[in-house]
């Protein structure tokens, strides 16, 4: 008897043992669930339950036959070329009616919460509009959006449909869903881990795809246009002044091929800028990295023609996973392209009216990456560098290697008097610094010329000029 009853105790044992483990195997697996976000779908052309703004059609209207582009990575930053279409038809956002509604003294309430989403004050929503952008999404987008219940503004994670009219700010951020008012944010979560609802009348759309969803993060720096493409005619492009409802709209064209410039030795904020001047995309394998960090290289290489729009991968100092195969590239067209990269992006950049001269013109020349990025290599990219360097090296060779470096470097080698010979030799090898070892009677000076030659002031000279108008 004693043997049967402890037989029948471990069996109990065994039993309850098993059955906390299949409990804890299930509240494990409702806490694999309960990480996934939610995200609710919000369909093209489809009414809001709780809008700021009744959506009757009169605030703003959806494109709702656009389908979803394939876009280049998850992550974009608010200054990437084509990310947003543009249309020819007016009132895609009513932006006047917009701010009467929310200056009205009868939706007090619903402006003070208005303007809290927004971080304003009320008294400065008229302004804040104003800086505002109209825009169609092209991609299904995450946001933070903003229903209003019960005289309150209710935050949910939404995956707005593309085709979608928002404004955008001057980062690029979409700040306003056009049809109904509701103020928008930007999406702070994992998009890898969401869970998207589609419900209260919004059906899955064609072309929705959860791995082509993106996210986006601030330009890194204000822009001064947006460079669009037109969803109705997709090669033809629309740069539109930030703050204008397409008033002041003007078309480029979206097939025109562009080089890829130099960025080795730029941060990759810089190197993103410049290449968003050019109507180019900037990628990275993971995420986004720090704007600081300093760009090893990039692929396509330097001097490759894209098309508008069309992407870029950039590689930086702390990527342990792939800064080998892009730098190479980089390094190695190094010297061919520094025509095409001086010549090619200049000469094209007036042609991106887009993106490049009317965007962020500003910040295009500002190039700071060849600036601070202090790499000779970018230097006749942006023709700031190349300056200051000849003046450094000026000096050390003294007052005659000060002029000669100006004409007569092409011009001595002509006349080839003994002496010269040697002078020239050391000029001559704007790309070659084993030609000025050869004259060994003058090394002291050949070395000095040679060291100021590499910079290649005079190279990039001829470019100079062209950089600066574009």
């Amino acid at each position: 008897m004693t043997i049967h009853a402890c037989l029948l105790r471990t069996g109990k044992t065994v039993v309850r043992r098993l059955a906390v483990l299949l409990a804890a195997a299930v509240i494990l697996s409702g806490c694999t669930e309960q990480r996934l976000f939610a995200v609710k779908a919000v369909a093209a052309g489809v009414p809001s339950l709780a809008p700021f703004f009744e959506e009757d059609g009169s605030l703003g209207t959806d494109e709702t036959k656009l389908r979803p582009e394939q876009p280049h990575s998850g992550l974009q930053q608010g200054n990437t070329p084509g990310l947003y279409g543009g249309t020819q038809k007016s009132k895609v956002c009513d932006v006047d009616r917009l701010k009467d509604f929310l200056t009205d003294p009868r939706n007090r309430q619903k402006a003070r919460e208005w303007a809290r989403i927004v971080g304003i004050t009320s008294d400065r929503i008229e302004g804040y509009i104003d800086g505002l952008t109209p825009v169609l999404l092209r991609h299904d987008t995450l946001v933070k959006n903003h229903d209003y219940k019960k005289g309150k503004a209710v935050a949910f994670d939404s995956l707005l449909e593309a085709g979608i009219a928002v404004l955008v700010n001057d980062q690029g951020l979409p700040a306003v869903k056009c049809s109904c008012g509701n103020p928008l944010q930007s999406f702070d979560k994992d998009p890898e881990k969401i869970s998207v609802t589609f419900e209260d009348g919004n059906k899955k759309w064609d072309g929705y795809e959860k791995s082509e969803v993106v996210t986006i993060k601030p330009a890194p720096r204000p822009l001064e246009r947006i460079a669009l493409v037109d969803v109705d005619d997709p090669d033809r492009g629309i740069n539109r002044p930030v703050g204008s409802s397409g008033e002041k709209d003007r078309a480029f064209d979206a097939t025109k091929q562009h080089a890829v410039p130099r960025v080795t030795g730029m941060t990759f904020d810089q190197a993103s800028q410049r290449l968003s001047e050019l109507g180019l995309a900037a990628t990275f394998s993971d995420g986004l990295p720090s704007g600081d960090a300093a760009v090893t290289g990039s692929d396509p290489g330097p001097g490759t023609e894209l098309r508008f729009g069309e992407a870029v991968a950039l590689s930086v100092a702390d990527d342990g996973e792939e800064p080998g195969t892009p730098p190479k590239s980089d390094t190695s067209d190094g010297p061919s392209t520094d025509g095409p990269t001086s010549g090619g992006p200049s000469t094209e950049e007036p042609t991106i009216e887009g993106p490049t001269t009317d965007g962020p013109t500003t910040d295009g020349p500002t190039t700071d990456g060849p600036t601070s990025g202090g790499p000779t290599t970018d230097d006749p990219d942006t023709g700031g560098p190349t300056s200051s360097e000849p003046t450094t090296d000026r000096p050390t060779t003294g007052e005659p290697t000060s002029s000669e470096p100006t004409t007569a470097i092409p011009t001595t080698p002509t006349a080839s008097s003994a002496p010269p010979t040697v002078e020239p030799t050391s000029a001559d090898p704007t790309s070659a610094g084993p030609t000025s070892a050869e004259p060994t009677r003058s090394e002291p000076t050949t070395s000095e010329p040679a060291s100021s030659e590499p910079g290649s002031s005079s190279a990039p000279a001829p470019g100079e000029p062209a950089v600066g108008p574009a």
